[in-house]
């Protein structure tokens, strides 16, 4: 009898698999065990992959990441305020993405791609995962074309190649963002695709810099992903990769990307927070054991590809913050042996009105130099040595009675070359106009003139190198050797600029 009624059973099964085929489906569902500052502990997913999405009733996903055997360790992609002890989760079967392609250019977004703009939501059904293998070392190309960030301190002494990874570290309120933001800039009216990846930072502070990309033209080139500091740990977490995710997308296609990390201190310490929340073994100042590996991982996805595998870039310009100028701490150290040189932004310069506040003899740049336009290369040594010279002799200057007339003289000429390194946020340069101006310092064009002047005396050589040097500005961009004629032109031209300035006190 049993078994007739099993048979019966089965039979009535099969009917209803055979006429509705979706109806029946296995699931694998959970039950929250604990939960905590965004992050749940979960019991009953035995089939969980790592970095699976999971999902709650109330619609917000997590992120599987610590997979023991009797519980699974979840990250909240939300803040996770409606979950408590005994709700139920479900697999997704779907790994963490976040949505790629045109659509996302001149738009405000998290990483699972809910726009933050105020604007209608993407409409791409193209996603990608966060977590990707880096390119293989046989993919990549040595970098070999220049990224201009339109800074003269960057552009001249630390100069950055497409492809690079080029930190920006110094304490807080020293101009990390804005040396970053000026980069962006600069890339308006080029064929570089920027990305913005703001984790930590706050709300108003990101507000700032849409609004100034706004301003300058620049935001329909640019994608701003971002996780400020107030939205959940476990999005702050994510953003940088989803940002790393985006940006492939564009050099795969061929194309070159500059992604700004706005900044990886915060991002170490959300991660930091996660992990002893989820009970992993804390190590140096309780970060975990793979805290290196969580940048290393995201930075070496920056690179040059090949000509064979479309040619495309992405440039890396990740920021990290120091504590009373600190570059020996734990998260610093880390990533200046991951990244491919570094600028150093100087409390002491920024206190002393030099903006940007780049500090030449700590900041260094491993690969772009291969790449700098050959007019650079003219300039930069007798700059570099010029200015060191003097940082070395500024300091015994204070407390010496009498000077000898070479140290006076190399002092005045240093005291001109910090004037000229000088540069208002927000208004980038092109390249011939920066080097005409340094070119020009070097020159001694403007040793005669009070530090006050310099100013002045630098747009008016700025200006004649537009009017008048139009044709060796072309050649320059465009990576010629200028000639030894070309250099007298224009040292000529720029004495002949500042000697048209009108006296101090005329024209007021």
């Amino acid at each position: 009898m049993l078994e007739g009624i099993a048979n019966d059973t089965l039979d009535a099964v099969d009917r209803v698999l055979d006429e509705h085929p979706a109806r029946l489906r296995t699931e694998e569902v959970g039950t929250v065990t604990r939960v905590g500052s965004g992050i749940a502990e979960v019991a009953g997913l035995p089939g969980v992959v790592s970095e699976e999405l999971v999902a709650f009733p109330d619609g917000m996903l997590g992120l599987a990441v610590n997979l023991d055997p009797d519980r699974v360790g979840v990250i909240l992609l939300g803040l996770g305020e409606a979950i408590t002890s005994g709700t139920e989760v479900r697999r997704t079967g779907r790994l963490a993405d976040t949505p790629v392609g045109e659509e996302l250019l001149g738009r405000v977004l998290d990483a699972t791609g809910r726009v933050r703009d105020g604007g209608r939501p993407l409409r791409t059904e193209d996603r990608r995962p966060v977590e990707r293998d880096a390119p293989a070392i046989m993919d990549r190309a040595p970098v070999a074309v220049p990224l201009q960030t339109g800074i003269k301190s960057v552009d001249a002494l630390t100069p950055i190649g497409r492809g690079q990874r080029e930190l920006i570290v110094g304490d807080r309120q020293t101009g990390k963002t804005a040396v970053a933001a000026d980069a962006i800039f600069n890339q308006r009216g080029t064929d570089v695709i920027a990305i913005y990846c703001a984790v930590g930072q706050r709300g108003t502070a990101v507000a700032r810099v849409v609004a100034q990309l706004r301003e300058q033209g620049a935001l329909d080139n640019t994608i701003v992903m971002v996780a400020a500091g107030e939205e959940a740990p476990g999005l702050q977490y994510l953003t940088p990769y989803a940002a790393t995710t985006v940006a492939e997308y564009f050099m795969d296609q061929g194309r070159d990307v500059l992604l700004v990390y706005d900044d990886l201190t915060r991002h170490a310490r959300v991660y930091r927070e996660l992990s002893l929340l989820l009970r992993r073994p804390p190590g140096r100042e309780a970060y975990p054991g793979d805290i290196f590996y969580i940048h290393s991982r995201l930075l070496e996805r920056a690179t040059h590809l090949r000509p064979d595998k479309g040619g495309g870039s992405l440039t890396a310009l990740p920021v990290v913050e120091t504590q009373a100028g600190d570059i020996s701490a734990y998260i610093p150290t880390n990533l200046i042996s991951i990244t491919d040189g570094q600028i150093y932004l100087s409390p002491e310069l920024y206190r002393k009105g030099v903006h940007p506040a780049v500090d030449v003899g700590s900041s260094v740049s491993r690969v772009g130099g291969k790449a700098q336009l050959p007019a650079y290369r003219e300039v930069a040594g007798e700059l570099r040595l010029a200015y060191s010279q003097f940082e070395e002799l500024e300091s015994f200057a204070r407390f010496a009675t009498r000077l000898d007339a070479d140290t006076r003289a190399t002092i005045e000429r240093g005291r001109r070359v910090r004037e000229v390194l000088k540069q208002a946020e927000a208004q980038p340069l092109p390249a011939a106009e920066q080097v005409a101006v340094l070119k020009a310092v070097n020159a001694g064009v403007f040793d005669d003139l009070a530090l006050e002047r310099i100013a002045d005396a630098e747009a008016a050589v700025r200006r004649a190198a537009r009017e008048q040097l139009a044709e060796w500005a072309r050649r320059v961009q465009a990576g010629e050797v200028p000639s030894d004629e070309d250099w007298e032109r224009v040292t000529a031209v720029a004495r002949e600029a500042v000697a048209e300035l009108p006296e101090a006190g005329e024209g007021a």
